[in-house]
């Protein structure tokens, strides 16, 4: 069913390593959510968390990888609307990955919002000090429902790439793998410094809007998105390194005292 010897050539092992990459790169805004959820998890459950969630997320790929058909049916329009003005009066169909991304935008949106109106307010602060934290199920459930909106962009980009499934579930496997051992140190460097935790808020909440556009059939390259996020970030680290050098400022007492 499956051709295994599609590994003897080397054009194979390219492929391999360039969907591997590609796995990563798209797998980034996964680990960034993740660790930004887990947070609210008691200290000792955030590493069974983050886990958890990835391992969902490699269960969720390589299923939907041994169901590519169905996967390229939801391209197919489930039913049409009357016509926007931006598609040059052409009819538009609502197609099945268009729901996924238009439900998974919001949720992503919404998601982030409520997350940096709660680190604005205190209460995450408030909740870790009293010992208190969401529950492992209810961390889970959000993660599933992210997971897969993830899993369709990264599936898809991997159809497009490459032919041999087989192929496509080793590059998973082997991008979950280094994201796995990679995501405690991703995890502590977004939530120990509130301003790229803060970042990469904004940068999901702009994931989010990318996939309500793309639900419109607006696509949006992808590049400048993680253009613009690799330059905020590598401008932010430059920040970080400058404040720690900096001495701090000591106010003079008033002489009016």
């Amino acid at each position: 069913m499956y051709d295994f010897s599609a590994f003897a050539h080397p054009a194979t092992w390219v492929s391999l390593l360039t969907l591997t990459f590609m796995e990563i790169v798209l797998g980034i805004d996964n680990i960034i959510f993740i660790s930004i959820v887990v947070n609210r998890l008691a200290k000792e459950q955030q590493a069974r968390g983050r886990t958890i969630g990835l391992l969902l997320a490699l269960v969720f790929r390589i299923g939907l990888l041994l169901s590519i058909s169905w996967i390229v049916s939801l391209r197919n329009p489930l039913f049409n609307l009357p016509n926007f003005p931006w598609l040059d009066d052409k009819p538009f169909g609502v197609t099945g990955r268009d729901l996924i991304l238009l439900a998974g935008g919001l949720f992503l949106m919404y998601k982030s919002t409520t997350e940096i109106h709660t680190k604005l307010q205190g209460e995450e602060e408030e909740e870790t000090m009293g010992g208190k934290g969401a529950s492992m199920m209810s961390i889970i459930l959000q993660i599933v429902v992210i997971d897969i909106v993830f899993s369709f962009d990264s599936i898809l980009t991997a159809v497009g790439l490459v032919d041999n499934v087989l192929v496509m579930i080793a590059a998973v496997i082997c991008a979950m793998g280094i994201m796995l051992s990679f995501s405690g140190v991703v995890a502590n460097f977004v939530n120990n410094n509130p301003t790229i935790k803060m970042l990469a808020l904004s940068f999901l909440i702009m994931i989010g809007f990318m996939l309500v556009m793309e639900a419109a059939h607006k696509e949006i390259e992808k590049g400048y998105l993680y253009f613009a996020m690799a330059f905020s970030l590598t401008v932010e680290v430059l920040n970080l390194r400058l404040r720690k050098k900096t001495k701090p400022v000591h106010l003079r007492d008033s002489q009016y005292d």
